[in-house]
């Protein structure tokens, strides 16, 4: 017999044979899958550094930029639509629409067939917010998926999508085709009323 002692390091190996090398592949892992949790916090702790700065300047914090930005993707909204959109209670979502409102970046209309609800809108004060907000996280993501490269970007919704609850999925997928439609829609409609306001300034010109 031997009276040599075992290191720490020893002591934490896994033992030879199949049964080893399985507990050295679920370490290994598991180890990967932490990383890829500890990869998520930092993207998301710098994709959101950037309106963090531009909220700074308004006073505001990241509860405001969800709600301009969803109502910005969602026209005329209601707000039990957005609060189960954004799973916040009813008096912080109304403390924070109650801000917007005040300082004029949000405005809101009674429904017309049903006159309890409050449609909230962007106003031009609140798209112009939206925007200046969106255009960092924008240019980040875009330079993300460049740099990942073909594919990077179906893959990055199927993780993502995946990430969700099983019986959120359907509904978080409704919301986002909803959304580009609408933003289709809103596109058309800038770029007629341009072309309307051209012909104006066109006629106008030519008497």
């Amino acid at each position: 017999m031997t009276n040599a002692k075992l290191t720490g390091k020893e002591l934490s190996q896994p033992p030879p044979g199949p049964a080893g090398k399985a507990r050295a592949g679920q370490a290994d892992t598991e180890e990967r899958l932490t990383e890829a949790i500890e990869l998520l916090f930092f993207g998301y702790r710098d994709f959101i550094s950037d309106p963090d700065a531009i909220l700074t300047e308004y006073g505001f914090g990241r509860a405001h930029h969800r709600v301009v930005h969803f109502v910005g993707r969602n026209p005329a909204i209601t707000v039990a639509e957005l609060l189960n959109i954004l799973r916040i209670t009813k008096q912080s979502l109304a403390r924070v629409l109650r801000e917007l409102i005040q300082r004029g970046f949000i405005e809101q209309k009674t429904g017309e067939k049903d006159r309890r609800q409050r449609h909230l809108y962007l106003t031009p004060a609140g798209l112009d917010l939206e925007r200046r907000l969106a255009a960092p996280q924008r240019a980040r993501v875009r330079r993300a998926l460049a740099a990942a490269g073909p594919g990077a970007e179906a893959a990055w919704r199927r993780v993502l999508l995946a990430l969700l609850d099983q019986d959120q999925r359907p509904e978080v997928e409704h919301l986002i085709a909803r959304e580009q439609q609408d933003a289709r829609d809103s596109d058309r409609t800038r770029d007629s009323d341009r072309a309307r306001g051209m012909d104006k300034t066109g006629g106008a010109g030519k008497g």
